[in-house]
């Protein structure tokens, strides 16, 4: 696995909080819920793709069915 790449975030405090809970809710660290998120942005933007920019089980999970 490649080395991660570290940088610091400066973040509102309500902004962290909200993060803090959704990831909590998911079984995630702050980290893993804020990488998944990014992903799922470039995804959906169409700036990555599964195939060619990072490893398929790096891929984000789809969202979980509420039904």
């Amino acid at each position: 696995m490649a080395e991660k790449k570290k940088f610091l975030l400066r973040i509102d405090e309500r902004l962290y909080a909200s993060l803090e809970k959704w990831a909590s809710d998911d079984f995630r660290s702050i980290n893993a819920q804020i990488e998944y998120l990014l992903k799922d942005a470039l995804r959906k933007a169409g700036r990555i793709n599964n195939s060619s920019n990072m490893p398929q089980n790096e891929s984000p999970e789809p969202p979980p069915d509420n039904n």
